[in-house]
């Protein structure tokens, strides 16, 4: 546990860019493809995805593939979004003198270009919506909704200056066998099968917007998405506390009862609460080592003894079977297959 940053360990699921991956083969070749997902350092069988992916890899997939593609969201939706729109929007929303009113620049901005989607706002009971309402029957691009719904979250928080809490996030596609990930994602409990994909925010949390220089744009654009894809770990769920508590610990001191006391509630309060989320506390712990051990195995330069060793198992042996378990492969193969 020695990165600063716990949420730059985060990985996802192979199956969570699925569709993106699809998406990418209708505005690419074969051959370019592989290369886009070779660059960005994801190995692939068959053409599919074959391991877990991290904030890295999926920020240097969107920084290729928007660039060479010419769709700066790389075939997501029916029309091609052109070079430069982002640096557009954002000149856009940073005129905003409130975040609401920013919300409203977001959605005339992405009603002028998309085809197949009305971005709605409706405000009602002390809180602001931003809905995904499609213009004809279409298959439902997961990828698309969820990269649509964070966008306009990642530039509220930078026009805040901290990231904005979320009230709920809803999505009109059944839930995925892959749903966890959306934690990652999303600071708020994500419901599935909805009439809308929706992102809402309580109203009296949207104040005033700060204003940003133009330096400050183009450092988010060079960034991108890594300063809007992924959340960053605070008064969130629960489960990203008790993550955010064991990255801080030893594995040896990273106990159910230590979490509980970091976050002020009784260890059945805690367990109640993780139940709810859909996960416990081992889960969160397995899952923490796992994006460890896999940040390691991508660096090359550690052993796995030392690797295990920095996972908290004292036997490379214990280790190998946790990480096939986490992973469906072992950790020689995976940094095998990675090279």
């Amino acid at each position: 546990m020695t990165a600063s940053d716990p949420s730059s360990l985060a990985t996802v699921s192979a199956q969570f860019a699925e569709d993106w991956i699809m998406a990418l083969r209708q505005c690419c070749t074969d051959a370019q493809l592989a290369s886009f997902l070779q660059r960005a350092g994801m190995h692939t069988v068959q053409g599919r995805l074959a391991h877990r992916i991290t904030l890295d890899q999926i920020v240097r997939l969107y920084q290729i593939a928007a660039i060479e593609t010419k769709d700066e969201m790389m075939g997501l939706w029916s029309r091609p979004i052109r070079a430069r729109a982002l640096q557009h929007l954002l000149t856009t929303v940073r005129e905003a003198s409130s975040l609401p009113s920013a919300l409203h620049r977001f959605s005339t901005f992405w009603n002028l270009l998309l085809d197949d989607y009305q971005l709605e706002l409706e405000s009602g009971y002390g809180s602001i919506s931003l809905r995904l309402m499609p213009r004809e029957t279409l298959p439902c691009q997961q990828f698309g909704h969820m990269l649509m719904l964070k966008l306009a979250h990642g530039l509220l928080s930078w026009l805040a200056g901290y990231e904005v809490p979320v009230q709920a996030v809803q999505f009109a596609f059944e839930r995925p066998g892959f749903s966890d990930d959306y934690s990652v994602i999303f600071p708020a409990q994500v419901s599935f099968k909805a009439p809308c994909s929706a992102i809402t925010f309580e109203a009296a949390e949207l104040g005033p917007a700060n204003k940003r220089s133009t330096a400050e744009l183009k450092e988010f654009l060079n960034r991108a998405p890594r300063d809007w894809i992924f959340t960053e770990y605070r008064e969130h769920k629960q489960s990203l506390r008790v993550r955010e508590y064991l990255y801080r610990t030893s594995w040896e001191g990273g106990h159910l009862a230590g979490a509980a006391r970091s976050l002020n509630v009784t260890p059945r309060t805690l367990m109640r609460r993780l139940d709810a989320e859909g996960t416990s506390f081992q889960a969160i712990k397995d899952g923490l080592r796992r994006d460890i051990a896999i940040r390691g195995l991508q660096g090359g330069r550690k052993s796995i003894e030392e690797i295990s060793q920095d996972v908290g198992f004292s036997c490379p042996a214990n280790f190998h079977r946790a990480f096939r378990r986490w992973t469906g492969v072992t950790p020689s193969s995976y940094r095998t297959s990675e090279n």
